[in-house]
């Protein structure tokens, strides 16, 4: 028993000295995007073909499709283990910290949108001459909102996994009765009369009919995670067994996101250049739309950079800089990614190796914010909305602005942590207010580079408030660390 006992020491010991030996993995460095952004416009001259620029971009297609598999498990245990190490009084104090500060940057970030584009302007002139590219799918706000609650309670957890519920629109025929006119009845007979009561006539009708699209219900698995994690918090040593495996089923995630790390710089690489080899005729990116997405980008730098390392300054005391700093990695991959749930593996490890974010808090904020709190895409679908008005001479009044606001803000809500989710919400806001959603194809010629500018402003926005969070609930997580050693 003894020999047994000594060989399980032995043997645990080696592998502790070998995790210790391994190296910790490169960083994603800044070299990166400027080699992938040098390497693009080198090779764009040669006029690839569609097939060429896909096999071209191949070892970036592996990167995403590397971290995309990394994000289901992640949200799951991270949230799990998360609402699991907290009592529902800490859970409750930080779920409202975290959500008033969501509202708080979104709302701030709609208002600098409209702030901006209303001083600049650059939707002077005419629409006529703009270059429009792809198609929009309409969609009502109404059925966008009910879609929105819908995904929040899958019905099935499995088809959560990879597809969303979404409502589609088809044409149905509907018969309706033609009203007699009076004074045409009484001109008549009666038995013609009643014949004409009788006569009907066949309209065609778009109606609303429940349909799916591919891809992870985010929202849904993160309502299902937080209320799981919650009741077996709650069930003590019932629920110890399964606190035990999401904690290490969270941390072999982490150490594959380790993994990954070393192989990010070159995925990053080829995921830029092959972006800008893909690129059509600049030549298209010019008068009103240059101005728009410069326009576009003072108004992100505004709030990423001014903003919100103030709001962390003046919540935390802390430099927010040395805080940004560790976020390096996360931020670069979000600009080569274009997508805040891709970048949440990266983001995690960021806070928790780099920063020293409590693992209570970032398994509790981050699926949370990578999923609801949307700065820059809020920015954006506000400021878009507008320079369309514009473009189109549209005199928008206080109260359009206004409602501009309130649907930029929710429809943000409703974009998945997906590539180019703000096109498709951006139907919403431009529905609120009357303004023509075909316009949306003027402006789709630069998203995918306004996309990449946006998903970095998110990822940064769910860091800091990661760290802000951390910060307001300091006393709730010291105090449950004296419980847990009380009850040890």
């Amino acid at each position: 028993m003894q020999a047994a006992t000594a060989v399980e020491v032995s043997c645990k010991r080696r592998a502790e000295i070998c995790m210790v030996a391994l190296p910790s993995p490169g960083p994603v460095k800044t070299g990166s995007v400027s080699e992938g952004t040098i390497l693009g416009f080198t090779l764009r001259p040669y006029r690839m073909s569609y097939r060429e620029v896909k096999y071209f971009s191949f070892p970036g297609e592996l990167l995403m499709r590397m971290l995309q598999m990394l994000v289901l498990p992640l949200i799951i245990s991270s949230l799990v283990t998360g609402m699991a190490a907290l009592d529902s009084k800490a859970s409750g104090k930080m779920g409202m910290r975290a959500v008033v500060y969501y509202m708080t940057t979104t709302i701030i970030a709609v208002v600098i949108g409209i702030i901006i584009v209303i001083i600049i302007h650059p939707g002077k002139g005419t629409k006529e001459n703009m270059h429009r590219e792809g198609k929009i799918v309409q969609v009502t706000a109404a059925d966008a909102f009910l879609d929105l609650i819908r995904n929040m309670f899958p019905p099935n957890l499995v088809e959560a996994c990879f597809k969303q519920f979404k409502t589609n629109y088809e044409k149905r025929s509907f018969k309706v009765p033609i009203q007699p006119n009076e004074t045409l009845v009484g001109a008549v007979i009666n038995n013609v009369s009643e014949a004409m009561e009788t006569l009907t006539r066949i309209t065609e009708e778009l109606v609303p009919v429940p349909g799916s699209v591919n891809g992870v219900n985010a929202l849904g698995l993160v309502v299902f995670s937080m209320c799981f994690g919650f009741v077996i918090g709650n069930m003590k040593e019932q629920g110890q067994a399964l606190r035990e495996f999401f904690d290490s089923l969270n941390e072999a995630i982490m150490r594959l996101v380790a993994v990954i790390m070393w192989y990010a710089p070159l995925g990053i690489l080829f995921l830029i250049a092959g972006k800008i080899v893909e690129m059509e005729d600049m030549g298209v990116i010019g008068g009103q739309l240059a101005m728009y997405t410069v326009t576009v980008i003072v108004g992100l730098l505004i709030h990423a950079v001014i903003v919100l390392p103030l709001l962390y300054f003046l919540v935390t005391r802390k430099n927010p800089w040395v805080f940004i700093g560790g976020l390096l990695q996360a931020l670069i991959t979000a600009l080569g990614t274009s997508s805040s749930s891709a970048t949440l593996p990266i983001t995690f490890k960021c806070l928790e190796e780099n920063n020293g974010v409590d693992k209570r808090v970032t398994r509790f904020v981050l699926p949370v914010g990578a999923t609801i709190n949307m700065d820059g895409t809020a920015l954006y679908e506000a400021l878009a909305a507008i320079f369309i008005a514009q473009v189109n001479n549209f005199e928008l009044n206080f109260g359009q602005i206004i409602t501009i606001s309130i649907t930029a803000t929710a429809a943000s809500i409703g974009a998945a942590g997906i590539p180019q989710a703000g096109l498709v919400t951006m139907v919403i806001v431009l529905t609120s207010v009357g303004l023509p959603t075909d316009d949306i194809t003027l402006i789709i010629a630069v998203d995918w580079f306004l996309d990449r500018l946006r998903t970095t402003t998110n990822v940064l926005g769910d860091s800091l408030g990661a760290g802000i969070v951390e910060h307001l609930s300091r006393h709730e997580l010291k105090n449950r660390d004296v419980e847990m050693g009380i009850c040890s």
